[in-house]
């Protein structure tokens, strides 16, 4: 079982033939008769995608930022040269996929709502607000903060005081998106319970 559990693809793999399986299982009927709903299936990824970015800003902001000055000066390459990079791979690509297909799921909807929630029309104010949140949000991690941490990281070549610079602007940055994270989330949940 560590085996199989030990391997972080065949685990993945595992989860997506139990998606595929529960979703089957399920809703087989709907699927074989073509009425499934697919658009309910992008939401699904719209919101993996999401928990995936959010769970990995909270990690830097709960977790990595704050130990960091307490890891000791010949750890740290551990960290920088080897976990951040690669948390910030699947951080900047789950926000690009958060992003991209909450647009589609919006799309898919009947009517397709995003120009209406874009601009805050009656109705859609709440999820426009938790939109613009994101996409904020999202051009601070292309924009901002990923730049600056292949500075601060060492990733690109910059001076000792370039990368501190970096470091102290990708921080501001990502502190920027935790404050503004917990009002999108309350605005992508309270769509649906609350309306707009």
């Amino acid at each position: 079982m560590a085996k199989i559990l030990g391997n972080f693809h065949l685990a993945l793999l595992i989860g997506v033939v139990l998606l595929v399986a529960a979703m089957f299982g399920l809703h087989h009927d709907q699927i074989a008769s073509g009425a499934y709903p697919w658009s309910q299936f992008l939401r699904y990824l719209h919101i993996f995608a999401g928990i995936l970015w959010i769970g990995l800003l909270y990690y830097f902001n709960f977790v990595q930022i704050p130990t960091m000055p307490k890891v000791p000066a010949e750890l740290k390459p551990g960290v920088t040269k080897y976990i951040a990079p690669a948390a910030l791979f699947w951080f900047r690509y789950s926000a690009l996929a958060t992003v991209i297909l909450g647009l589609l799921v919006a799309e898919t909807q009947q009517g397709g709502y995003s120009a209406h929630a874009l601009g805050f029309a009656d109705g859609y104010r709440t999820i426009g607000t938790g939109m613009w949140l994101g996409i904020i949000m999202a051009a601070n991690v292309w924009f901002i903060i990923w730049p600056n941490q292949k500075r601060a990281l060492g990733i690109v070549e910059a001076s000792p005081e370039a990368k501190a610079k970096a470091a102290s602007l990708a921080m501001m940055a990502s502190r920027t998106n935790l404050i503004l994270s917990i009002p999108m989330l309350y605005c992508m949940v309270g769509q649906t319970h609350i309306g707009g």
